[in-house]
């Protein structure tokens, strides 16, 4: 039997209020409905990071924590940091903030994009692209390495959605 050893490159899969980041190349996965996810890259040293954050601001429900957009913008920014990228060689891609009830920028999904666009312009990262807003909920792919996103987009997003595809098929 063959092994695809670009399926293994795929491992990740983020619930709000996670983050990601790695110097290996990595399949990053969330499932987005008013949340946004931020995905890092470095052109320099093809790496890459995500977060996937469910409000704007901390200090409304407590502790500040990565399900927070000021908390987990800078964090995974910090942690490319880390791993020896600059600011001047990352850029960004920002999905997800859909709103079910159509009020797009008063909404917690479009103030979660506004806080994303904010922190980022404050860090000098360029964003590169965008997918946010809508009615729709997203299904997001990002590959750390190459920068490439791939985003599906659906009309509801059901309980089995937050779950890693291989592991409900068995793989």
């Amino acid at each position: 039997m063959t092994t695809n050893h670009a399926l293994e490159v795929y491992r990740y899969h983020l619930t709000p209020g996670n983050l990601f980041s790695s110097p290996e190349q990595a399949m990053v996965s969330a499932v987005l409905g008013t949340c946004v996810a931020v995905c890092l890259h470095d052109r320099r040293l093809k790496i890459g990071g995500m977060n996937h954050f469910l409000y704007p601001k901390s200090g409304f429900f407590g502790s500040a924590s990565n399900e927070y957009g000021d908390v987990a913008i800078p964090a995974l920014i910090n942690k490319l940091r880390r791993l020896g990228s600059r600011p001047e060689d990352m850029e960004a891609q920002i999905f997800g903030g859909g709103d079910a009830a159509g009020d797009r920028w008063g909404s917690t999904g479009g103030k979660n994009v506004k806080i994303a666009r904010k922190i980022l312009k404050k860090h000098g990262i360029n964003v590169v692209s965008e997918d946010v807003g809508g009615l729709k909920g997203r299904r997001l792919i990002f590959h750390t390495g190459t920068n490439e996103a791939l985003v599906m987009k659906t009309h509801r997003i059901r309980r089995g959605d937050y779950y890693p595809y291989r592991l409900r098929l068995g793989m």
